[in-house]
């Protein structure tokens, strides 16, 4: 469906996505996960065409999005961060004006506008203006511009976003139900919304992949070596005795809850000792008051913060040098000369810069307003 080769983008000398490849196929709902700042925002700005790819080569349905780029964006419908609503217009209005520029005829237009109004639950709110509408609401409103036409691919850049937690669960609600009927592109940085709705997920990095895969497969990897979690009234010996020789049980940790024995069972790699360990202390009578497996969601955040560090680091290690360039160049400023004045300087010579070094600081600037908008 869609097909991103080797795409890259910089904003002068600063790469923000840096020759990634994906492929996007029929019948999935997609996460774009990764950290704020890491290229979310700009790959998605690419695929759906309002952004220019600084190199590689984006198709939808067969289409370059470029070169062909009404046919490819009839495939498409797409969410920013920010909807791109007129909320001096009603719901119905802005529908009806989304609806002739995607040139839809006017007979199936009204039926569409019915259809997508009452899938996203905005019917009762039609003819109120939408700069009256809650968040929520004019979230709503944005997604249901999105499937206005029945594109064949829905993509939603961070679509909950200052939403409370009611309307994070609708939205969530209404995205997993757009899963049965479309393709979807869920972009966030929120690892829970991720794996609450979508099938395979795509984790970008300091403007690159490192990780592509189902999203069963990735909590079986993150869940490789995990833990389980015990409670129980039993003494200290006997869940020690009843836990020692069973295959997959590395290590036994143990503390108190009051009259309450809390047992940390590390489990050996690529084993699941869940059910031995349970029939185990059922065989020595020995109560178990609640069990849990340690691993799954808390193991995946694990791994998202290991293939993220790289890029927070790098972030972190940005800054740093930003603010030091910075206190270099105020000392060098000549006196009575403002450091942004007349006299510009070089970052690392007591001489004015060229103009090849003012335009990278200039780009360098407009990627840092970037980054901030992607945060």
């Amino acid at each position: 469906m869609i097909e991103v080769k080797n795409i890259s983008k910089n904003y002068g000398p600063v790469p923000a996505v840096k020759d990634i490849s994906f492929t996007v196929e029929k019948g999935h709902i997609y996460g774009f996960l990764g950290p704020n700042g890491a290229g979310k925002s700009t790959t998605m700005n690419m695929i759906t065409g309002c952004l220019a790819a600084t190199s590689g080569e984006i198709t939808i349905d067969g289409h370059d999005i470029y070169g062909e780029a009404i046919e490819a964006k009839r495939h498409i419908g797409y969410l920013p961060e920010q909807p791109p609503l007129y909320t001096d217009m009603t719901p119905f209005e802005y529908l009806s004006f989304v609806g002739r520029a995607k040139g839809l005829s006017k007979s199936e237009l009204y039926d569409q506008m019915e259809t997508v109004m009452e899938k996203t639950g905005i019917t009762d709110v039609a003819d109120r203006l939408i700069r009256n509408l809650s968040k929520g609401y004019k979230q709503r409103v944005g997604i249901a511009q999105a499937i206005l036409g029945d594109p064949d691919v829905i993509i939603l850049d961070e679509p909950t976003v200052g939403l409370d937690p009611i309307q994070i669960v609708e939205i969530r609600q209404l995205i997993q139900e757009l899963g049965q009927s479309h393709t979807v592109i869920l972009s966030s940085h929120i690892l829970q919304e991720i794996s609450a709705v979508c099938d395979w997920v795509i984790m970008i990095s300091k403007g690159r992949i490192v990780a592509s895969d189902s999203m069963e497969n990735l909590l079986a990897n993150a869940s490789a070596a995990g833990s389980i979690q015990l409670e129980t009234e039993a003494d200290e010996p006997m869940v020690q005795k009843a836990l020692e020789n069973i295959a997959g049980v590395k290590n036994l940790a143990f503390s108190k809850k009051g009259n309450r024995l809390l047992v940390t069972v590390t489990v050996e790699e690529g084993t699941q000792p869940g059910d031995d360990i349970f029939m185990a202390l059922r065989r020595e009578n020995l109560p178990v008051l609640s069990m849990t497996d340690g691993a799954g969601q808390g193991a995946l955040e694990d791994l998202f913060i290991q293939l993220a560090g790289e890029s927070l680091d790098a972030g972190a290690a940005y800054a740093a040098d930003k603010a030091a360039k910075k206190e270099k160049k105020e000392k060098q400023a000549p006196v009575g000369e403002s450091p942004l004045g007349s006299a510009y300087y070089d970052n690392s010579a007591d001489e004015p810069a060229t103009n090849d070094e003012k335009d990278a600081d200039a780009y360098e600037s407009l990627f840092e307003e970037k980054e901030e908008e992607d945060q």
